[in-house]
């Protein structure tokens, strides 16, 4: 063979490592006979760059191809005699049970998380240590002398989790992986077991153990080569020297070992980097702490910036959202040009903000990661399922499940259009009447309502609901398989709808449901190994295998629009690269701690810093600057904070700040201005093309007359804001409750108003004792909120505060009941207006009949009550009341006088407030009421916008219908005619 037949080789920086490595190789295989190519044997890094491989390959045209495997199929080498490998996923059930094992006895040591995520951290940390040659023995070389106590727990349980797990044959890949590449370095160096043919290690730094090891014996083969990807040739040599366990967060850092065994590599081919001067300023800014000595000294020698930078954009947006905008324009932008653009992306709800504004124009990018399984429909599906176990069942719950696409599928008896309206009336008929937590006797009464469709979908709906009741208090540890079964036999019901059959049914159909189902079977066929779980640590289960997966379905999309993995930027071709999200927490992303082994600890036992990651991170961003046109993009702001831009990104700019004299200020300048004039572009494409004048302030006058009658608790409104009245009364819309009804002030209203009414119907009398009429008081308390509250933090709650207003309640009723005795409690009246035709009503909360033949009006209050003034200007309703007992309003009462006005608080210290009245006061504001009316019902006033609101912060619940916010309240209303014939 030729020059490349051993030693370490590399590739540079930009460059499509894939085709430039399959250029070299056939350049090297010239002049052989075809069967010498079949009988080399590639490793690449991963088979993403396999297949990136065979593409170059096919590119020359045909030939035959070598053998292509990935780094981390060694095979198992010596240890293939201790039988099949274990499943991954088995072994982490085995981690679980012991972990779980531990927690039972010291619950303290993890309180909050889950057993299916420590077992996952602990699976991957054996699977370190196994890469790494670190034995159980490398465990119990730690001091933890200076290490806090949890460290100590941590390590203890470690130690006995390593000596379980680690010892023994080797089952596990990564063991397995370590053995062969042991033996084949051993055997090599003693000229044992030599391959026959050319071995070529391609496209991996050598970041785990054994790779590194194998890797290193092939350099060694006398017929062997390893070319090293986005290999910076031009990093000073003492660089290289600082580059040690401490520097892991350097680009380069992880050649180092390998460069230190072998010696530096030698070109593979003589392709040029794509833009060699722009990847000295980035060697250069990404150089190890401390560096402001270096960029001082080196930083002069650098080229011309403004040249060196001129492929470079920089983009900084104010938000994800429009990151994501420019983004996308770019890449529409590309495609028009019939330019190949890859857009390198570590943030997936970045990805998925792109893929929308990419929809816009119907353009679809090839995502290699695909859509991960838990956001498929069927992993959804199944989520939301196993969501319910142990929860209570909520509206939104429920609906969430019957108004999913893959519910009622498998019917045979309703469509599936009509199990979506069914569900829709559903959910209408459980925001307005609830209850809140659905049952499945609340379904079928629904059901008596409507025609055969909705009998049968409601009687199948009611025995889903039924079911769930029966896993809301599941909460005690079960075996896996039981859980399992639960999940498949909920899901399949919901699935096969009524009188359905779930084989029919979409769950498991195509490519999301064949992967969602081989989940379920494989957890199903592991179970065992693993602890009882609890709903909780299930959930926690099923996600991460889930998690595991992904829906890579070829679609229809544009082969010029490509997004890809940071991993995969060394095998990124020609054309446009898109680095986005850089910023700290996105590339890199924040490392996840490690709740088993400390820094230090890590140290003393062998294995890697967590820093590495961030150095790998920094290699893939090396590589994908290294590009020859390339655009850098971040926001400044996310949903919660202002962000700090990645670290490779701030040291490059302050890098190129500081160089005056090679014209870095003014490269950055305009890379910043390339990406301001994307943003631009990105904005107007987002502005719509005409705009339309805000709305006015609106006071429609619909035809004469508006309404025939009104409740008194609307006349406050109709001062305040008559639009709303307009809405309310008029148009008859009324807001839609929400879907998870809260114990707020209005229901907490509603109940104690349900408490009192019913304490005056047990007919108490000023001779009651007050101990007597406290235990009443509080035990009808008690069985009102148990049976209009369901939740039992806000029964305790409410329980609890009147209680402490309880003695001020007795002792101001007992006395009110001296005085005379409640002659109207919650019940309508009504008064008809002379000369209009017009009736207010009325539903007052109690009037009471005074010894002296006259009327006290009063109104429970569980928040303030009005005061004097604003009872003058707004609040009508008492007064008005009154004015109606005088007119005979209300038929158990008939005409009366009235004594007086007042509102008894049921919040607060429960005290009884009075306020201003007379046959004046009532006079006024009868004949007021009476002039607000008839220019309402003639039509000679327009129901104007928040005409007086209370508070400058007021929010109605027909804002968004008169288009506040276009208009201002400072704004004259607009009167105009509504529903007029013309």
């Amino acid at each position: 063979m030729a020059e490349w037949q051993s030693g370490l080789f590399a590739l540079p920086p930009g460059v499509d490592f894939a085709a430039e490595f399959v250029h070299g190789f056939l350049d090297r295989m010239s002049g052989q006979p075809p069967e010498a190519v079949a009988r080399v044997t590639i490793y690449a890094n991963s088979g993403r760059t396999l297949t990136a491989m065979q593409d170059a390959f096919d590119r020359h045209g045909p030939l035959l191809l070598p053998t292509l495997r990935v780094v981390t199929d060694l095979g198992a080498g010596p240890a293939a005699a201790d039988g099949p490998l274990a499943a991954p996923l088995a072994r982490r059930l085995e981690l679980a049970r012991l972990i779980d094992g531990l927690l039972r006895k010291r619950p303290d040591l993890a309180a909050g998380h889950s057993v299916p995520a420590l077992a996952h951290s602990l699976a991957d940390l054996m699977t370190e240590m196994q890469t790494e040659g670190c034995g159980p023995d490398a465990l119990y070389s730690i001091d933890t002398g200076d290490h806090a106590r949890h460290w100590q727990n941590a390590l203890e349980f470690l130690r006995i989790a390593a000596d379980f797990h680690l010892k023994g044959a080797p089952v596990d890949r990564a063991a397995r992986q370590r053995i062969a590449a042991q033996t084949a370095a051993a055997d090599w160096a003693r000229g044992l077991n030599l391959p026959a043919d050319p071995v070529i290690v391609a496209g991996s730094t050598g970041s785990h153990g054994a790779t590194r090891l194998f890797m290193q014996a092939v350099a060694g083969l006398p017929n062997g080569a390893v070319v090293l990807p986005g290999f910076d040739a031009g990093q000073p040599q003492d660089v290289w020297d600082r580059l040690d366990v401490t520097a892991e967060d350097h680009p380069q850092a992880r050649f180092a070992p390998l460069i230190g065994a072998v010696g530096m590599p030698r070109a593979w081919t003589d392709a040029a980097a794509a833009a060699p001067d722009r990847n000295r300023l980035v060697s250069l800014a990404l150089r190890p702490a401390p560096v402001t000595d270096q960029w001082i000294a080196e930083g002069p020698s650098l080229p011309d910036l403004l040249p060196a930078c001129d492929g470079l954009t920089l983009i900084e947006a104010d938000q994800p959202g429009q990151e994501a905008e420019a983004i996308a324009l770019v890449m529409r932008d590309a495609a028009e040009r019939v330019t190949p653009v890859t857009l390198i992306a570590a943030d997936r709800d970045l990805i998925r903000r792109v893929n929308a504004a990419l929809d816009r124009w119907h353009l679809r990018a090839d995502d290699s990661a695909g859509r991960p399984l838990p956001q498929t429909a069927p992993g959804l599906f199944l989520r939301h399922v196993t969501g319910l176990f142990g929860e209570a069942l909520t509206i939104d719950r429920l609906l969430i499940l019957l108004k999913h696409p893959l519910t009622a599928t498998g019917s045979l008896m309703i469509g599936a259009n009509d199990a979506r309206r069914q569900a829709r009336d559903l959910e209408l008929e459980l925001r307005d009447r609830g209850p809140v937590f659905p049952t499945g006797d609340a379904l079928r009464n629904w059901a008596t309502r409507g025609d055969e469709v909705r009998k049968l979908w409601a009687e199948w709906a009611a025995d889903v609901a039924d079911r769930f009741k029966v896993f809301e208090t599941d909460l005690t540890p079960r075996p896996i398989s039981d859980r399992l079964a639960d999940l498949r036999h909920m899901a399949e019901m919901l699935a096969a709808g009524p009188g359905g059959d779930a084989n029919a049914s979409e769950l498991w159909k195509k490519k999301p449901g064949q992967l969602a189902r081989s989940v379920i079977d494989h957890l199903a066929e592991h179970a065992g190994e693993g602890p009882d779980l609890g709903p909780g640590d299930f959930a926690s289960l099923l996600y991460d295998e889930l998690q595991a997966l992904a829906d890579r379905t070829e679609a229809d999309y544009n082969p010029l629009l490509k997004i890809r993995g940071p991993r995969e930027a060394r095998i990124v071709g020609a054309g446009l690269v898109i680095l986005s999200g850089l910023n700290e927490g996105g590339w890199p992303q924040a490392l996840t701690p490690d709740p088993w082994l400390s820094r230090q600890m890590r140290l003393q036992s062998g294995l890697t810093l967590p820093e590495r990651q961030i150095g790998l991170a920094a290699h893939d961003f090396q590589q994908g600057i290294g590009a020859a046109r390339v655009i850098l993009t971040r926001a400044k702001r996310n949903a919660e904070a202002e962000t700090i831009p990645s670290r490779w990104l701030n040291r490059l700019t302050n890098l190129m700040a500081g160089l005056p004299e090679r014209n870095g200020p003014q490269a950055l300048h305009a890379m910043r201005e390339r990406g301001r004039q994307w943003l631009a572009l990105a904005e107007a494409a987002a502005r719509p093309n005409a705009r339309l004048a805000p709305a006015a302030r609106p006071s429609p006058i619909p035809p004469a007359p508006a309404f025939d009658e009104l409740p008194v608790t609307d006349i406050a409104l109709l001062i305040r804001d008559p639009y709303a009245v307009y809405a309310k009364r008029v148009l008859k819309l009324r807001p839609l409750n929400p879907l998870r009804p809260e114990p707020d002030a209005a229901l907490r209203g509603q109940t104690l108003h349900s408490i009192v009414e019913a304490l005056l119907r047990t007919r108490p009398s000023a001779q009651t004792p007050p101990d007597a009429l406290r235990r009443t008081f509080l035990a009808i308390t008690a069985q009102v909120l148990e049976n209009e509250v369901p939740w039992p933090s806000a029964r305790a709650f409410w329980q609890a505060r009147m209680e402490g207003i309880a003695d001020r309640i007795v002792s101001d009723e007992l006395a009110r009941l001296a005085e005379g005795s409640p002659q109207v409690i919650e019940q309508r009246g009504a008064v008809r207006v002379p000369g209009m035709n017009f009736r207010l009503t009325a539903k007052p909360d109690r009037i009471d009949l005074l010894h002296d033949g006259r009327a006290m009006i009063y109104d429970y209050k569980s928040g303030k009550p009005p005061s004097d003034a604003q009872i003058a200007h707004f609040d009508k309703q008492l007064v008005l009341e009154a004015a109606m007992a005088r007119h005979g309003g209300f038929p158990d009462l008939g005409p009366v006088d009235v004594a007086g006005i007042r509102y008894i608080q049921l919040g607060g210290d429960g005290a009884t407030h009075e306020r201003d009245f007379s046959a004046v006061i009532e006079g006024q504001n009868w004949d007021g009421f009476l002039r607000l009316i008839a220019s309402y019902l003639t039509g000679g006033t327009g129901f104007t916008a928040i005409r007086a609101p209370e508070l400058r912060a007021y929010a109605g619940d027909y804002d968004h219908l008169a288009r506040y916010g276009e208009w201002s309240l400072a704004d004259d209303p607009q009167p105009g005619k509504v529903g007029h014939d013309e």
